[in-house]
């Protein structure tokens, strides 16, 4: 089933999660540990982060420098697959612009097609460390909204190339908000200028930035609105676990913690993972209270903290 199907025939709340593929050299087990951990609560579809290639630099005994190109954590679309089949979830397949040619999304888009895979969540991804060499007759999506249009083209079965067996592939199409605005927009005005368009160009859902204030969520769905934004706006939330995320969500999210959130968990550093499940659990109850679409967890790699906060509400 599609998100947008989800969220329009939900007869209660809808749960959703987030995961990030294991780091190189670790096996499947690790994805099956966090589903089968997941599953008594019925997540209504689950997404699968991808990432692009980095450079990364060693320096030989010799003292030269080797560069080598590699991705830190592969394996995107097969956990996508795997998922969708082995557990019958419906999965989001995150697919970047950023590290990848219009040529290798096409690639990935009939790959996730023929896995069963319905859904598909077009983010720009991080600036690469390295320039990566295209080829002449290769292409590139800049934007996200770029990678939006691209997937139009393909549900109207409009392919790169004239292939005999192109036919249509009927993906539903989600983007990300910023209810803190994009930290390279100069202002929310005009972040909302541009996550428009890519609602226009085909995005159905929009799934928020992480965010510890539930207000910053409220005001920013209805900024949305008062643009003509009308598709369903996912809160995105996490789950603080430990003092050092005090400083590092800040600076790697760009969002802002609350100050009784910041206060309590460094006079209280022993609980924080206590406190943030507290503060977790109190944000979903005024989302629920305001009859959001669906809650969506990051939770990366772990789940331990998610079910103290999910079994709450899933009794």
């Amino acid at each position: 089933m599609k998100v947008i199907d989800h969220i329009n025939n939900r007869k209660g709340p809808l749960f959703s999660f987030e995961i990030v593929p294991p780091p190189r050299g670790r096996t499947v087990q690790d994805i099956f540990d966090i589903i089968n951990a997941l599953v008594p609560f019925k997540p209504s579809w689950i997404d699968v982060t991808a990432h692009s290639a980095s450079a990364y630099y060693n320096e030989r005994a010799d003292g030269t420098v080797q560069r080598r190109i590699y991705k830190k954590r592969p394996g995107t679309i097969g956990i996508c697959g795997i998922i969708q089949n082995r557990f019958n979830i419906d999965t989001v397949g995150h697919l970047l612009c950023n590290g990848f040619t219009k040529e290798e999304t096409e690639d990935a888009l009939i790959e996730l097609n023929f896995l069963g895979v319905q859904n598909i969540l077009a983010v720009r991804g991080d600036g690469l460390n390295y320039k990566k060499n295209i080829a002449k007759d290769r292409s590139v999506n800049l934007y996200a909204s770029d990678l939006v249009s691209q997937m139009s083209s393909i549900k109207r079965g409009l392919y790169l190339d004239e292939l005999s067996l192109a036919r249509p592939l009927n993906f539903c199409v989600g983007v990300a908000g910023y209810p803190e605005k994009h930290f390279e927009s100069p202002s929310l005005k005009q972040d909302l200028f541009y996550l428009k368009k890519k609602v226009e160009l085909g995005a159905e859902y929009i799934m928020t930035q992480m965010f510890f204030d539930n207000q910053k969520y409220f005001d920013f769905v209805a900024a949305c609105r008062a643009e003509g934004i009308t598709v369903p706006i996912i809160p995105g939330i996490k789950i603080l676990k430990t003092k050092n995320q005090l400083q590092s969500i800040p600076s790697n999210f760009y969002i802002d913690l609350p100050d009784e959130l910041v206060e309590e968990a460094l006079k209280n550093p022993e609980h924080i993972p206590a406190i943030g499940i507290r503060w977790a659990q109190q944000q979903v109850e005024g989302l629920l209270k305001a009859d959001v679409p669906d809650v969506h967890f990051y939770i990366m790699n772990d789940t331990e903290l998610v079910v103290d906060v999910i079994k709450k509400f899933r009794q």
